[in-house]
């Protein structure tokens, strides 16, 4: 096994910001530093980040309905309440994707890094659905078709999107990317700001009648689905 898809799947990070882990020194295989994260290992080798040992786990998908003012991140040097806090489990889990600490509504986090991977980067098209109140109400036809052939943003143009008006103020947003703020932004950009935004859902994934604030563990056949929504 490559060792950057080794520490994904201990948990360490994604695969991708795994090998910037390899590439920075960080890591020892069988106490010889390695910087080339295609090398090979295996169950007997002994894998250490930053002196800390480190072998793969039982993979966990956990969802969470966020509530507003609770940050998507591991930990907080400010120390906010983050989506972790929130979750028990004693694997180290991470958010898959994020949220601004005033959204809310469905979050995923996983200690696989290998799908949190597929499930975040724009290749796989994932889809995010999102409602939200906005001010002022209508959205102009011609805001309408902007928003769904994209938009301009300081961060280059979005890709298409799902976009309906479900009726003055509430409008639902479909995205396949996860921008900063995306959807905040797209819709300021039309001249319209965002009262309150909340996730209905991420891929084939709602969070049903989980309480605010409650997470559960997903069961194998809603991890498959998720693996099938990449294309893996």
């Amino acid at each position: 096994m490559r060792l950057a898809k080794y520490l994904a799947h201990a948990g360490v990070a994604s695969r991708r910001a795994s090998e910037v882990i390899v590439g920075e020194g960080r890591v020892s295989v069988d106490g010889r530093q390695v910087t080339d994260p295609a090398f090979g290992v295996d169950e007997r080798s002994t894998v250490t980040v930053d002196g800390r040992a480190v072998a793969p786990e039982p993979h966990e998908v956990h969802l969470l309905n966020k509530p507003a003012g609770v940050v998507s991140t591991a930990q907080d040097t400010h120390g906010r309440q983050t989506v972790v806090d929130l979750v028990a489990s004693r694997r180290r889990l991470y958010p898959v994707g994020r949220l601004d600490a005033e959204t809310t509504g469905l979050m995923l986090l996983t200690n696989d890094g290998e799908l949190a991977e597929r499930l975040t980067h724009p290749r796989y098209e994932v889809e995010k659905v999102y409602r939200a109140h906005i001010d002022p109400p209508r959205v102009s036809q011609r805001d309408l078709r902007t928003l769904r052939e994209g938009v301009d943003l300081e961060d280059g143009k979005t890709s298409p999107a799902s976009v309906r008006q479900i009726h003055p103020g509430l409008i639902e947003v479909t995205i396949h990317e996860g921008r900063n703020r995306q959807v905040r932004r797209m819709l300021e950009a039309v001249g319209h700001r965002v009262v309150d935004l909340h996730r209905l859902a991420f891929g084939p994934l709602r969070a049903g009648d989980l309480q605010e604030g409650a997470s559960r563990l997903l069961t194998p056949a809603e991890v498959e689905r998720l693996r099938q929504a990449t294309g893996a």
